[in-house]
Formats: C-alpha cells, sequence, structure tokens
C-alpha cells in the first residue's frame, strides 16, 4: 500500500487544485496511468500513478486545493486495508469557496436561502470583455431564484477559460464539484451538448444593466484571483527587492526588417515565418553568448554563470502573464526558433506548457511593440539578472546624403540586477547587442 502525493509540477509551484479525478475507488492502476488532473500556478498537468494496484481511496476531493507533498489517493492490493479518512483532506483555500463553518450543508440549504452570514447577492452578469465576477450588482435583495443553481458562481479557472473561448455563459452550466463548483467537465459537457451562448443580461430586480466593454460598473465587483496571478504577484514582489538599473538605446531597424522579408520568403515554401520578436531572440542569444556576464544570475554569495542560453519569452493570456522558454536559443536557427515560438505561445494560451517549457530560463524578452508602446521599463523575471523590454518601431527622419528620409527605429530597454552586472558590463553587452540588429547577417554567421 502506498499513498500518491501532490508532486511538484512547476519550479513556482506550492500548491495545486485537484481539479478532475480520472480513476475511481476500485479502479486497477498501472504505473503511469494518468490518475487525475491538477491545475497548478501555470496550467492544468497530469497526476500519474507511480505503481500499479488497485486505487483503494481517495484522500481529497475534486475542486480542493492541496500543498505540495500532501497525500491526495491510496494504491494498495484490493483487500480494502486502506483507512485513510477525508476528515485530514486539505481544505480549500478560496475564502469564497470554502463553506462558514456553521453553515447547513447544501442539501439542506433551501433553494431560496442565501449563504450563512453573508448578504444575499444578486445574479451574475458576465461583460462581454471579462470572465463573471462576483459581488452584488444591486442593492435590493434578490428575488427567489427558480433553480437550485448557486447563488454564488464557483468556477476553476481553467473551466471559466474554456466556458469564455466557447462563448458559454458560466451562471448557466451546471456545476458537479463540491458546493455546485464548475469544472472543466461540466464546460466539456455543455460545449458537447449544444449549450446555448446567450448571456444573461439583467439584474435581480429585473433592471436592465448596461454591457457595453470598458462601461463602470453600477457598484464593486470583487474579481478572483487565479493561482497564476497569485504566483507572478509573488515573484514580482520578490523582484523588486533586487537593486536594478535600466539601460535604454534606439535601434535602426531597416535592415533587420528587410532581412526578415528576404528569410520570409525563403522559408515560405516550408510553411515558417519569422517574427520580429523572433529575430529579436535570435540577435539576444548571439550577444549572451558574447557576454556571459549578462547570461548569469545571482548566487547570495557568487554569480553563477549559466552554461547554456535559454530565452524566456514573455506571453499574454486569459489566465496571466506567463514566459515559456527557448532553450538553447544560441544554438538554434532562426527557422527553428519560430516553429518553436508558436508553440510555447499556443501551448501558453491553452493552459499545456510542462514545466521543462516553463523552467530554466536565463534571460527573458518582453514585446509590446504590437500593442503600439513606444518604450518601457520590464520587471526582471527572478532569478535572471536582466530582462530586454521591446516597444514598437517608428520612422523617424534622417538626414541621408543630403536628403531627409524617414528610418524606422524602435528603443530597447535593459533591466538589469545590478549585484551581477555594473553599468559599464551591461552597457556593453547592450551595445553589442544593437550591432546585432542592426546587421542581422550576424545573427546567422
Amino acid at each position: 500500500m502506498s499513498e500518491v502525493v501532490m508532486p511538484r509540477l512547476s519550479d513556482t509551484m506550492e500548491e495545486g487544485e485537484l481539479s478532475k479525478w480520472l480513476k475511481n475507488e476500485g479502479d486497477e492502476v498501472a504505473k503511469g496511468d494518468v490518475l487525475a488532473e491538477i491545475e497548478t500556478d501555470k496550467a492544468t498537468m497530469d497526476l500519474e500513478a507511480f505503481e500499479a494496484g488497485i486505487l483503494e481511496k481517495h484522500l481529497v476531493e475534486a475542486g480542493t486545493v492541496v500543498a505540495i507533498g500532501t497525500p491526495v489517493a491510496i494504491i494498495g492490493d484490493g483487500t480494502g486495508t486502506a483507512d485513510a479518512s477525508k476528515k485530514d483532506a486539505p481544505k480549500k483555500t478560496a475564502e469564497k469557496d470554502a463553506p462558514k463553518k456553521d453553515a447547513p450543508k447544501k442539501d439542506a440549504v433551501e433553494k431560496d436561502a442565501a449563504p450563512v452570514d453573508e448578504p444575499p447577492e444578486s445574479p451574475l452578469v458576465e461583460e462581454p470583455s471579462t470572465t463573471a465576477s462576483r459581488g452584488q450588482l444591486s442593492e435590493e435583495p434578490p428575488a427567489a431564484p427558480e433553480s437550485k443553481t448557486p447563488a454564488k458562481l464557483r468556477m476553476s479557472p481553467v473551466a471559466r477559460k474554456i466556458a469564455k473561448d466557447h462563448g458559454l455563459d458560466p451562471a448557466a452550466i451546471a456545476g458537479s464539484g463540491p458546493q455546485g463548483r464548475v469544472v472543466r467537465a461540466d464546460v466539456e459537457a455543455a460545449i458537447a451538448s449544444g449549450t446555448s451562448a446567450a448571456r444573461q443580461t439583467s439584474t435581480a430586480s429585473g433592471a436592465a444593466r448596461p454591457s457595453t466593454s470598458g462601461s463602470i460598473p453600477e457598484s464593486d465587483d470583487e474579481v478572483p484571483v487565479n493561482r497564476i496571478r497569485k504566483v507572478a504577484a509573488k515573484r514580482l514582489t520578490e523582484s523588486q527587492a533586487v537593486p536594478h538599473f535600466f539601460l535604454t538605446s534606439v535601434v535602426d531597424v531597416e535592415k533587420l526588417l528587410a532581412f526578415r522579408t528576404e528569410v520570409n520568403e525563403s522559408l515560405q515554401p516550408r510553411g515558417v515565418r519569422v517574427s520580429v520578436n523572433d529575430l529579436f531572440v535570435r540577435a539576444a542569444a548571439v550577444a549572451l553568448r558574447e557576454h556571459p556576464e549578462a547570461n548569469s544570475s545571482w548566487g547570495d554569495d557568487s554569480v553563477i554563470q549559466r552554461a547554456r542560453v535559454n530565452i524566456g519569452i514573455a506571453v499574454a493570456t486569459d489566465a496571466g502573464l506567463l514566459v515559456p522558454v527557448v532553450h538553447d536559443a544560441d544554438q538554434k536557427g532562426l527557422d527553428a526558433i519560430a516553429l518553436e515560438t508558436v508553440a510555447l505561445a499556443g501551448k501558453a494560451r491553452d493552459g499545456k506548457l510542462s514545466p521543462d517549457e516553463m523552467s530554466g530560463g536565463t534571460f527573458s524578452i518582453s514585446n509590446l511593440g504590437m500593442f503600439g508602446i513606444d518604450q518601457f521599463t520590464a520587471v526582471i523575471n527572478p532569478p535572471e539578472a536582466a530582462i530586454l523590454a521591446v516597444g514598437a518601431a517608428s520612422p523617424v527622419p534622417v538626414l541621408r546624403d543630403g536628403a531627409l528620409v524617414e528610418v524606422p527605429k524602435l528603443k530597447i530597454t535593459l533591466t538589469v540586477d545590478h549585484r551581477v552586472m555594473d553599468g559599464a558590463v551591461a552597457s556593453g553587452f547592450l551595445r553589442d547587442l544593437v550591432g546585432v540588429l542592426e546587421h542581422p547577417l550576424r545573427m546567422v554567421l
């Protein structure tokens, strides 16, 4: 008999939500079988069995947030000797999701009763540009609902994202999880059954509420924070304790853009398209190989120069900011980098990144040029020593051969950990990076 524990599935993971059991009690399992789905701070991953046997006991319910190393199930020989009880199962961490201590059980609550010790709530209204949020939308007490749908929507982050992607109203989906929590299986079932995507557009009193994107709500809405954003907030707060400085350079990208056009024409038969960001990944990799000081991290009493050049690329997702990593970018051509960045960005938005694809970064790039941002400073992603912020290219008047011409230029800003690099060292790296960008053939020579 052995315990199945909550594993560490990413370098920043401290806890995970067991969102769905895929094996039931009494099922026979083989080594490597997927027992459950785990939602971490970055993605949804599989919990695998490390030995064969009979799944004798679930120690936690689906929808429970569990700390790393906590037992979640027992695999035995099927004799039923496992006596583990769910009384010691971890409590759910989200205060909004946990029932009050003295609250009656779900089955004992009348359908028109409000949660104990909480004011009555109005039905949730989902704005077109956001996910469903919690909070009172009217000062008037709500009318008695016609169904047993919980007054407060409980929904896992992954389920919420899938529902949004398919245009489903989360409040219209029946939840099968604890306290009526909507889990991914419920959303998938709703999609399969062709659930209507009609949105709720009125409050409990029947008054119409404006649904224009960007409109100010009638009252404060409390938006739940998922684990990705919680972890990002924690790590970015830690980053502010790092003594850092900023260096900005202007890059003439006329040759870079022309080079990209030629590369894409040559790669067109293979269906590969190189982006400007891919060029920055490759250029940074070349410059980092020449400046190992910039490819380093702080080790309390030493500076650790990394043997591999692994570049993280910031990707915005509905769940929050993720930074998948292009490993060994200095050893890959532009075509390989282009294919990999597209695949990584897609996985990031779908919540399918593996731990390896999010770990081991030595330098990061954040590009907001596509949003028309001219210049910004990015926050260092610990334990890396630097991050590059890339702005938008704009035409700048330049005097050339006695004539005034427009040349596309953009600004790049390097955020540097001052413990690892001094200003002169960081300036040398940035100077050579600009040189690679302005003479792009250096990327392939």
